[in-house]
């Protein structure tokens, strides 16, 4: 069974985005980017939509130029049309100020703007253009992230801080020059918009690295130094596994000591894949921790000599794809199924037991067990299937458990 986490969440200023609350004692919000041509208002607010049925309560979209900029309207427009409402962020780098300016309507529909002080302008015109930018949030009531990324750390102040390193008597090391220079950029920056008139609970801040004790060590920093909210996020994870891991591990240190308010997986895609599997990563990252559920979980043996055949294996798969397949109906229809637990068991040795502390689990048999598989619900055998329509008959049990045991949404 699952229990509540026990994790107490660094303190701080609830931002509203839209109807979504980042921060404060608000749930850890899950995002993610698009990666389709922004110009393109179709197949981006069809990615858009995928993304939000997957659960991504946040989405990102890059506003790189005068067609995209032109076209986010219109892909709101599409969105709200669906049934849509989620939140939709502008990605700015380079000309944002520009785009904003010539696209009052891109301005308007969008719900928060992200700025990279790195990518604002260079010399005289980085304050210049940063004002421009912090003075149109105001101007249409909007949020901003100010994300730095060591990809992209303003030069001049790096350079700056290596000249000041470099007179004291013992010189600290690139990378702690380096580390003091991405903290720095994201607090003084967040300074400058307020002083320019955006709200202290108008500002979420990020510093982002693509190595795991880098980041954790930069939002630690951070964290004790603001009550802004936080978005974690380990950027240019990569791609497969080695994305996944690395992700997990930079993220769940951070969650674990209460660091974090809002999340994003960048990982690379295979090629033509769908763009919803770091929705999935983030929710999985967070509901392991105990810390939000968004989706009942399966229990399965990773399998052994006693199940020579993949049949549990099969069944496990099918059942926590169809799980999912449901949510967005059974997230409307019973307020806490996304808790309930679901073991497919390969043999006799932790089937049973692991079906038992299960809400319903089922334990199949392994090579050589009498061809028979027991049923647990919430403890206690209900029955034993046997032939071959375990697996039909299996997920019609889940369905009755479902609408007998959680209550209507309200």
């Amino acid at each position: 069974m699952s229990q509540p986490s026990l994790l107490v969440r660094h303190l701080t200023v609830p931002v509203r985005i839209g109807q979504v609350v980042v921060g404060g004692h608000a749930p850890i919000v899950v995002q993610s980017m698009t990666n389709t041509d922004t110009a393109d208002p179709i197949r981006t607010a069809i990615q858009c939509a995928e993304l939000a049925q997957a659960g991504s309560e946040l989405v990102r979209i890059t506003v790189n130029s005068l067609e995209a900029a032109q076209a986010v309207p219109e892909i709101r427009e599409r969105l709200d049309k669906l049934g849509c409402q989620v939140p939709l962020i502008g990605d700015f780098h380079f000309n944002g100020h520009k785009l904003l300016s010539a696209v009052p309507e891109c301005a308007a529909a969008l719900a928060k703007y992200r700025i990279n002080p790195g990518n604002v302008g260079r010399g005289k015109k980085r304050d210049e253009q940063f004002a421009q930018m912090i003075e149109f949030a105001c101007r249409y009531d909007k949020p901003v992230r100010i994300g730095v990324n060591w990809g992209s750390l303003d030069q001049e102040l790096l350079a700056r801080k290596l000249d000041v390193n470099s007179q004291l008597a013992q010189p600290l090391a690139l990378y702690e020059v380096m580390h003091e220079a991405l903290i720095e950029s994201a607090l003084t920056s967040a300074a400058k918009a307020e002083e320019y008139g955006l709200p202290h609970n108008y500002i979420i801040l990020s510093c982002k690295l693509s190595e795991v004790q880098g980041l954790i060590r930069a939002y630690r920093d951070l964290a004790s130094r603001c009550d802004y909210p936080l978005h974690l996020g380990l950027t240019e994870a990569g791609m497969g596994s080695k994305g996944i891991v690395y992700s997990t591990a930079a993220l769940s240190v951070l969650l674990q000591e209460g660091i974090g308010d809002t999340i994003r997986i960048s990982l690379t895609p295979e090629p033509h894949a769908k763009r919803e599997k770091e929705v999935i990563v983030g929710q999985e990252i967070l509901q392991a921790l105990g810390l939000r559920s968004f989706t009942p979980q399966v229990i399965a043996c990773p399998g052994c000599g006693r199940t020579s055949s993949d049949y549990f294996q099969r069944l496990a798969e099918q059942i926590q794809t169809w799980l999912r397949a449901q949510m967005p109906v059974w997230r409307t229809q019973y307020a806490g199924v996304e808790t309930m637990s679901v073991a497919v068991m390969g043999c006799v040795v932790n089937g049973p037991g692991e079906s038992k502390h299960a809400n319903i689990g089922i334990s199949l048999p392994g090579s050589g067990e009498v061809p028979v598989a027991p049923v647990y619900e919430d403890g206690e055998k209900t029955v034993t299937l046997k032939g071959d329509k375990i697996a039909a008959e299996f997920q019609t049990l889940v369905e009755a458990y479902v609408q007998r045991t959680y209550r209507p949404a309200a």
